[in-house]
């Protein structure tokens, strides 16, 4: 594991505000700063343009509640909490527990009003709420607790604290077949009156205006553009929006209106909160990071094909390959971040608790698997060593993959005595040409690696599972 870089911002007068924006499925190539070409994203483009864009990001998982638990504890998944979406008898095994260290926990001891606003996925009501944001160090709560209740927009309720909210839209539980849909109670509108990313996008608004005037931590956990699962299932289009804005003349299904639109409300709203903290005279004041849980999704009955939302790379959601695990990764700080830096550095989720802390002159624990990037966002340096990073997935068997030197990526799927693939991402961030055979040694080490990076867990046993050929894998 890699222990914290020693380097943090100088004291100051009040501490610097932070803001993490998560996307649901949103891939390497959705937005313009990355290459799409057509879906508008002008507010995350400027966000680029005005800031540093990192081109090897990666996220926790590729799934969404490890993903989220590696972003919230700065440990991989093989050391993190929350190791999957699903595989397990334990109903506890998808929550974060009391003991659990987390970065709202860390910068609220530090003196900060934390909030998150949107899905959480790492605790629920009743016998997880051990696991819900109030008790694992944010002041404030207001969205979903439970990811599978989160893949409805127009749900009948939304939690705040703790405490069930009612809203006006009447949900039809999912089909008969679905037993996600039959446990949580959810589906998809039959009437829809409250969009839930339009309550969160204003309740973003009015909680940072609130906090004005004190060092706040605002988690604004959106889910777009993941899909609508059930209405996918019983409609044929998971991609609900009230409108198709842009698009709405486009000659494409609407599912595919759907998402596109899904993204450029997303990137108005993000736009809405930069003007805001404009307003308040925080812009300066405020570091800002933007970015996705895992790549990009097939569902909801869209044509992924259309917008290339994989980009350069290859797989998706459920992959290990770089479409899977690469997102886009941003960050702006007007006055500290130099504008229109492309950063080459690597990064990743793990990341966020050792740079928030640096940032609030609070101290990570040692034994994260993140580092400081806080010397590559003001320009202190252009590279950091990256020695391993590391994942595993806990679906179609159990799957590895680990990236040596910031340059070879090995991958291991389904069973322990699976052949491991090996890629240069040096000259092949596509993955298209496996080294495994010319470079014996290094699929050597990173079966030793694939030993050695994770602590075993009762709740994520390893499963050495036959797997049969991956959805999506390819473009």
């Amino acid at each position: 594991m890699l222990v914290l870089l020693a380097i943090s911002l100088p004291a100051a007068e009040r501490k610097p505000n932070l803001i993490f924006i998560l996307a649901d499925d949103l891939g390497y190539g959705e937005l313009g700063c990355y290459g799409q070409k057509l879906i508008q994203t002008p507010n995350l483009d400027r966000m680029a343009a005005e800031g540093m864009r990192f081109t090897q990001f990666y996220a926790g998982c590729t799934v969404c509640a490890p993903s989220r638990s590696v972003l919230m504890t700065g440990l991989h998944t093989g050391h993190t909490r929350v190791r999957g979406n699903a595989g397990t008898a334990n109903p506890l095994a998808q929550s974060l527990r009391p003991g659990d260290v987390t970065v709202a926990r860390l910068l609220k001891d530090a003196g900060y009003a934390t909030a998150l606003i949107g899905k959480w996925g790492l605790g629920d009501e009743g016998e997880a709420a051990i696991g819900l944001p109030t008790r694992q160090g944010f002041d404030y709560f207001f969205g979903y607790a439970n990811q599978h209740h989160a893949h409805n927009y127009y749900p009948d309720f939304l939690l705040r604290g703790e405490e069930q909210v009612k809203l006006q839209n009447k949900v039809t539980a999912g089909s008969a077949g679905n037993p996600v849909a039959q446990r949580f109670g959810i589906g998809y509108a039959t009437e829809k009156l409250e969009y839930s990313h339009d309550l969160f996008a204003a309740e973003a608004l009015r909680w940072v205006e609130q906090k004005k005037d004190q060092p706040f931590f605002l988690y604004l956990a959106f889910t777009a553009p993941h899909a609508n699962n059930e209405a996918g299932r019983d409609l044929k289009n998971g991609q609900e929006v009230p409108d198709f804005g842009p698009y709405a003349d486009k000659d494409w299904s609407a599912p595919d209106k759907g998402q596109a639109a899904m993204i450029t409300r997303l990137d108005r709203d993000i736009g809405r909160l930069f003007e805001r903290l404009k307003q308040l005279q925080l812009d300066e004041h405020t570091l800002v990071f933007f970015s996705s849980d895992n790549g990009p999704h097939n569902e909801g009955g869209h044509t992924p094909d259309l917008f290339q939302p994989w980009g350069p790379l290859r797989g998706m959601k459920r992959n290990l390959t770089e479409g899977g695990i690469r997102v886009p990764g941003i960050a702006r700080w007007p006055g500290h971040i130099k504008p229109g830096v492309v950063s080459a550095q690597v990064g990743w989720f793990a990341d966020f608790l050792p740079t928030a802390c640096a940032v609030a002159g609070a101290k990570a624990p040692t034994t994260v698997d993140g580092v400081n990037l806080l010397p590559i966002l003001l320009g202190q340096t252009e590279k950091q060593a990256r020695p391993l990073l590391y994942w595993e997935f806990h679906e179609r068997g159990f799957n590895q993959a680990v990236l040596m030197d910031s340059r070879w990526k090995a991958i291991r799927l389904g069973r322990l005595d699976a052949p491991v693939e090996l890629y240069d991402l040096a000259t092949d961030f596509g993955e298209a040409r496996n080294l495994a055979a010319d470079r014996p040694e290094l699929v050597a080490r990173a079966k030793e690696l694939f030993a050695s990076s994770r602590t075993d867990s009762p709740d994520w046993p390893i499963r050495e599972l036959a797997t049969g050929p991956r959805k999506g894998a390819k473009k």
